[in-house]
């Protein structure tokens, strides 16, 4: 298998760390790549139709996109396990990754909104917009049950590189005072040693 990604996605580098976490880091080979939404092409492009990363390219040829299908599928190829198999102890585990990721794309559109639109045309309203949203999703993943014991859940991946991802790009967003709930999380996770598989996400 060959993983598409870029070490400062935060959605790749959550695929990434489920698959360390899952046993199968030695089934699969990273290539890095790059993926911007103004792009008008993309050597993704024959790979995934939305160009984005992560992608995931199979041995047979196929090709698997959205870090959400990407863990799912590297779940079912593992005997260990990042989500309860039913129940609403399953639903609750995905809100709790759907959480993740919908602050992670509201960091990506703020980051897009600062950083990659020229100065002149910068919306305020939309970045505003975009802040209360992440905001609003650490007030809800603060309060969910973190009990961080010898496995992981899929829910502390997707939120440790959430938050990560922050640190990273909105470092003025400081969570860690507001929530040391969170903090206490992320540097469990940080301890772990699947962690230290995870590149550098500025290289």
């Amino acid at each position: 298998m060959k993983l598409h990604l870029s070490p400062a996605s935060p959605y790749a580098r959550k695929t990434l760390l489920a698959a360390a976490e899952l046993g199968l880091l030695d089934q699969i080979k990273l290539v890095r790549a790059t993926a911007t939404p103004t792009a008008t092409e993309s050597p993704l492009d024959p790979l995934n139709p939305l160009a984005k990363i992560p992608t995931l390219e199979l041995a047979s040829g196929e090709t698997l996109f959205d870090s959400r299908v990407i863990v799912a599928y590297f779940e079912s190829s593992s005997e260990k396990r990042l989500t309860p198999a039913s129940g609403k102890a399953r639903f609750l585990a995905l809100r709790h990754e759907a959480a993740a990721d919908g602050m992670n794309d509201a960091a990506l559109l703020l980051r897009y909104e600062t950083f990659l639109r020229p100065e002149p045309l910068r919306w305020s309203a939309w970045s505003e917009g975009q802040t209360r949203k992440i905001r609003q999703a650490l007030h809800f993943l603060a309060g969910l049950n973190y009990d961080l014991g010898q496995a992981i859940g899929l829910g502390e991946i997707a939120t440790y590189c959430a938050l990560e991802y922050l640190d990273f790009r909105f470092p003025e967003i400081a969570w860690r005072i507001e929530y040391p709930a969170l903090a206490a999380m992320f540097e469990a996770v940080s301890a772990r040693p699947a962690v230290q598989h995870l590149p550098d996400q500025s290289s």
